[in-house]
C-alpha cells in the first residue's frame, strides 16, 4: 500500500505565497513522475505542475513563473512554491506520482494523496 500526504494548505491574501509538501510512504521501490494538480467545485482537477526523477518540470500556462516545483528523490517528496498568489488559484490541491511498488513489478501505480485546501482571500 501506498501513501500520498500533503500539508501546506491554508488561507492566504492575495499576492502572499504558500508551500505545499507531499511526501510518499508505505511499499515503494521507486517513484516516477510527481505532479500536483488542483480542483474546483464543479470542475475538472487540472494539472498544476509535473516533475521527472531527472528534474524536468512541467507547468500550466496559469502559474507559469509563479510556481515552483521541486522533489527530493531520496525522500519521496514533492513540494511546490507557490508565490504571487491570485483569488483564482484558490483549490483543492492534490500530490499525484507514479510508483513502482516492487523491483518485481514493472507496472506503475498512480497514487493520489487526499488533497488540501488553498484559499487566497481578495
Amino acid at each position: 500500500q501506498v501513501q500520498l500526504v500533503e500539508s501546506g494548505g491554508g488561507l492566504v491574501q492575495t499576492g502572499g505565497s504558500l508551500r505545499l509538501s507531499c511526501v510518499a510512504s508505505g511499499s515503494i521501490f521507486s517513484v516516477d513522475n510527481m505532479g500536483w494538480y488542483r480542483q474546483t467545485p464543479g470542475n475538472q482537477r487540472e494539472l498544476v505542475a509535473s516533475i521527472t526523477t531527472g528534474g524536468r518540470s512541467d507547468y500550466a500556462d496559469s502559474v507559469k513563473g509563479r510556481f515552483t516545483i521541486s522533489r527530493d528523490n531520496a525522500k519521496n517528496t514533492v513540494s511546490l512554491q507557490m508565490n504571487s498568489l491570485k483569488p483564482e488559484d484558490t483549490a483543492v490541491y492534490y500530490c499525484n506520482a507514479f510508483v513502482r511498488a516492487s523491483v518485481n513489478i514493472m507496472k506503475l501505480l498512480e497514487v493520489w494523496g487526499q488533497g488540501t485546501l488553498v484559499t487566497v482571500s481578495s
